[in-house]
């Protein structure tokens, strides 16, 4: 005959029998009134784990972010990160939504802590994440959670979309030359001429990366009091219509509101442009010559001869980075050639007429510049060179970096090895 003996669960406390509890708290911006709040809560936590004579005190955790998105919440990372080390035993959270609105977040956290023995207590569902049956009630309140954050980011839409409407401004971080004071756009004389110093290198020919070494041989500094400029930062500056009192609105939209994925707005969603909202640094007819030269030089093809001409059809060479790769310095195309069993690219004037003729254009390694195209501009990190075709418009060669220059108009900047 079976005998059933009925053998309980241990309770699998550890540090001499005592629990190594923590907690963990968040609020979705800086501002004051939230950091008292994150303050409040700090206390409140300190207070109830460490006057409980079975606990012992593993910390509390908090973070000032959005609750869809775990990837930048550095005070949850460090808690879990202390957990699966196996210092702390036991989490208390006020809600699910505190820990993530992101249902598929919160279910693979609790998981993930569960198959480690670890439970979370959500004191507002009043709900143990080690109990098997409450997942489908964290997973049922995390849906509820998740579904009020894109109720709320619909609405911050919206309100977003009544101040465009009205002409409003949204004002977040200034450009370089101005400051907000009391509702009002003022220039900056110091920086507006730096500004302007900017555009006039531009039309006088020089390249992104010519005016960026000319900005640091002369001692100026960025916007952030930095001393090393990016061209990137410079091209923006070239592009940015605010330079002549003009301002174009939801210029980005949130593609994911889970993720937070921001796309540029081509027009996917309505676009509002004001003219004459603030005052000008420089004139409109001075930043209208800027796009038409960066259209021009957008347009430069480079022939198999070493020269360049301006065209509205694209040179089909045949390899796609002859028609992509241009020298910085000398402006001629580059060249594909085999050194010592290896691909290279050289700039064609120095090819043709040696050193002397074109002395700062480097030698670029087939495999590297795939590789770089690959992860800036593929999928999947891979190199693909339809993909390129299409994406690329061109790729400038200078002594210490290049450019690549996007058929969008974004521009990425890239260390030479």
């Amino acid at each position: 005959m079976k005998k059933i003996i009925f053998i309980p669960a241990k309770n699998f406390l550890r540090s001499g029998g005592k629990l190594k509890v923590a907690a963990y708290c968040r609020v979705s911006t800086e501002r004051e009134t939230q950091k008292s709040s994150i303050d409040t809560q700090i206390k409140y936590y300190t207070e109830l784990i460490q006057t409980n004579p079975e606990w012992d005190f593993a910390g509390v955790f908090y973070d000032y972010e959005s609750g869809l998105r775990k990837e930048k919440r550095n005070g949850l990372d460090s808690m879990l990160k202390k957990a699966y080390r196996g210092e702390i035993d036991y989490i208390i959270t006020k809600s699910i939504s505190r820990l993530s609105r992101n249902v598929l977040d919160t279910l693979n956290i609790i998981r993930s802590l569960k198959a480690r023995g670890i439970n979370i207590y959500f004191e507002k569902e009043n709900l143990n994440s080690l109990e098997t049956e409450k997942e489908i009630d964290i997973a049922f309140n995390g849906v509820l959670a998740q579904e009020e954050s894109r109720n709320l980011s619909e609405n911050v839409q919206w309100g977003y979309k009544r101040k465009f409407e009205r002409g409003d401004d949204f004002v977040g971080k200034m450009p370089m030359g101005y400051k907000h004071i009391n509702d009002e756009w003022i220039i900056i004389s110091e920086e507006a001429e730096i500004i302007r110093k900017i555009y006039q290198l531009y039309l006088e020919g020089s390249t992104l990366q010519q005016i960026k070494e000319y900005l640091e041989e002369h001692k100026i500094k960025t916007a952030t009091g930095q001393e090393t400029w990016a061209t990137a930062v410079i091209q923006k500056i070239l592009k940015n219509e605010k330079y002549k009192g003009d301002s174009l609105l939801q210029k980005t939209y949130t593609e994911d509101f889970i993720t937070g994925k921001k796309g540029k707005n081509d027009g996917q969603r309505e676009r509002y442009y004001i003219t004459n909202s603030h005052p000008a640094i420089i004139t409109a007819e001075t930043f209208d010559k800027v796009q038409e030269e960066m259209a021009k030089r957008a347009r430069l093809i480079c022939k198999e001869d070493g020269t360049v001409e301006s065209s509205t059809s694209k040179y089909n060479g045949k390899y796609l980075l002859g028609n992509l790769l241009v020298c910085g310095d000398c402006g001629a195309s580059y060249r594909r050639r085999t050194e010592r069993g290896k691909v290279v690219w050289r700039c064609a004037t120095r090819i043709e007429k040696g050193k002397e003729s074109c002395s700062d254009s480097p030698t670029i390694d087939e495999k590297w510049i795939q590789d770089v195209l690959g992860e800036k501009i593929c999928e999947n990190d891979v190199y693909v060179e339809e993909f390129v075709r299409n994406k690329v418009n061109r790729i400038f060669v200078f002594s210490k970096n290049l450019e690549i220059h996007c058929k969008d108009e974004s521009m990425f900047s890239v260390n030479l090895l």
